[in-house]
């Protein structure tokens, strides 16, 4: 049994031999694939709502590669309906008893969109792509980072070497961000070029990307090494796939409507109703593993490296209420620093809720006990406030301006500033904020190493995800030490100890579970759920005519 074997999912619907689960009502149902035979060609128009503005999957970290890691890429391991890692581009593997060495025996007769060839030099030069500080990997790099080098023994046959145990290593090898690219793609272009035109050996290849407006892919005619579980082989039934990018939420649901997109990304919570009432469409509200949708406090600095203030914060928000108003019903509030299906959560380590006595009480206990005139807190003369920068797209949730208002309510005044994309990513990695908002989805609960090490707090050499900026020996130490056990009762024990140490260190406020909502045309047939990320797979989907 690998190490990684503890390491699953508990939702059913993450089943990579399932359908695409439909949510509607009270119950559940799954796209009837059994209502046509597979059709070739056509192209599936599918809208999301914010280009990452690089394709690179190593060097980004934005979920809309969980979609395209598996139109472009192809992995080492495909995790099967249990949550386990099971064959992929690797067709088995041993681990040496100090858990320090892989060896894998690769798949032959697999090529790359450019003719490069996939085998061990490919896949030791993606570990350094990954790795090298030019990538700037925010995401790929850092879940490898136990990685030291590799012995090739033979063309097929790898032994990697880790600097430390790391249990983890098998199951985010599943992750679309580590698909594995084209060496030679990689050896011949700057980090630019490879966010332009990425090369992959996946089933579609990409044809075009024009920033901010659209994605296109067309079907490889050659592809034939899908994972087993996909119980298919060959290549794609689709002509190709071509992806809008379109930031108004009203004008993705209504193009949806109108036949325009067969499938749309993030779809708005307020039109779930309309498209589970919808004969033509199917809805999918899929859980996803990870992190809750949580308000982040940057705790290196005023004010919220005062624990008064955090908890004080998180006491004015009223979770209930932003759900109510911006969930319709589709959301389930967190109620700690991991949502509910991922392995090793534990129930008993709640957040407190809602309570704005106790944040006045606690304002007045850190000094702001003075007002100005528009009624926000001062100490020393100056004003109690916070800074949220917040990427401005076409549709901006509601949930800032509903923070915004309960934190006035206590004396806290929180400025929502909408900025690029680009300049919100240079104050994150710079520690230039007060407030961050966002969730990580991963597919194994070492997200909590991911948003809460000390390791991963960023710096100038590594775009670390701790965007608190909490550092704290005592969650460094029990981090470290489940990424070296596969024993299930000590997972429980110390994955339960940081997320209670989290409640009490208030680096953020949970808000709301991650899940991910889809809706697709009744059109497209034959998509699956990955067991990774919970969203759909079109590597075998088609289009009814």
């Amino acid at each position: 049994m690998s190490p990684s074997r503890t390491i699953r999912s508990l939702v059913a619907t993450l089943a990579g031999l399932s359908l695409l689960t439909a949510c509607g009502g009270a119950g559940t149902s799954t796209v009837d694939s059994g209502s046509t035979q597979p059709v070739r060609g056509g192209t599936l128009n599918l809208s999301m709502s914010l280009d990452p503005l690089c394709l690179d999957p190593h060097a980004i970290s934005s979920d809309v590669e969980q979609i395209f890691g598996h139109i472009l890429t192809d992995n080492l391991v495909y995790l099967d309906e249990k949550g386990d890692p099971s064959p992929w581009l690797a067709t088995s593997w041993e681990i040496s008893p100090d858990a320090k060495t892989y060896t894998f025996h690769l798949r032959k007769g697999v090529t790359f969109s450019d003719g490069a060839v996939f085998d061990a030099q490919a896949v030791v030069t993606n570990f350094e792509h990954m790795l090298d500080p030019a990538t700037r990997s925010p995401l790929a790099g850092p879940y490898i980072a136990p990685y030291k080098d590799s012995k090739i023994i033979d063309a097929s046959t790898l032994e990697v070497h880790l600097s430390r145990p790391y249990v983890p290593f098998l199951t985010v090898l599943a992750q679309g961000w580590l698909g594995m690219e084209s060496p030679k793609a990689i050896k011949e272009n700057t980090p630019a070029q490879l966010c332009e035109h990425p090369v992959g050996s996946g089933p579609f290849v990409l044809t075009g990307y024009t920033k901010n407006q659209s994605v296109t892919f067309a079907r490889r005619a050659d592809y034939n090494w899908p994972p087993d579980l996909f119980k298919h082989s060959g290549p794609a039934y689709l002509d190709g796939i071509k992806v809008d990018w379109v930031g108004q939420d009203a004008v993705r649901f209504n193009s949806l409507v109108s036949g325009q997109y067969q499938a749309t990304g993030y779809l708005p919570a307020q039109n779930a109703q309309a498209v589970k009432s919808n004969p033509n469409l199917e809805y999918h509200n899929n859980n996803r593993i990870g992190w809750p949708f949580t308000l982040d406090f940057n705790v290196s600095r005023a004010p919220f490296d005062d624990l008064d203030v955090r908890r004080a914060f998180a006491a004015a928000v009223n979770t209930p209420a932003i759900i109510q108003t911006i969930g319709f019903g589709q959301r389930q509030p967190a109620t700690g620093f991991l949502d509910r299906v991922t392995q090793f959560y534990d129930p008993n380590a709640k957040f407190p809720g809602f309570d704005p006595a106790k944040a006045n009480q606690l304002l007045d206990q850190a000094g702001w006990t003075g007002r100005d005139a528009d009624g926000y807190r001062t100490k020393d003369g100056k004003v109690l406030e916070a800074q949220l920068p917040v990427t401005q797209t076409a549709t901006v949730s509601p949930v800032y301006n509903l923070i915004q208002a309960q934190a006035k309510a206590v004396g806290f005044k929180v400025n929502v500033n909408l900025l690029p994309l680009t300049q919100i990513t240079t104050l994150r990695y710079a520690g230039d904020y007060d407030l961050l908002s966002g969730v990580w989805h991963t597919n194994t609960p070492d997200v909590l190493y991911i948003k809460y090490a000390s390791e991963s707090i960023p710096n100038n050499k590594r775009l670390g995800q701790n965007l608190s900026h909490l550092s704290d020996p005592q969650i460094d130490g029990w981090l470290e030490q489940a990424r070296q056990t596969t024993d299930s009762a000590k997972l429980q024990d110390l994955y339960g100890k940081v997320q209670q140490r989290l409640v009490d260190l208030v680096p953020g406020v949970p808000i709301y579970d991650n899940s991910v909502l889809w809706a697709t045309s009744k059109k497209l047939q034959g998509v699956i759920t990955d067991t990774s990320h919970a969203t759909p797979v079109f590597t075998y989907a088609w289009l009814t005519r």
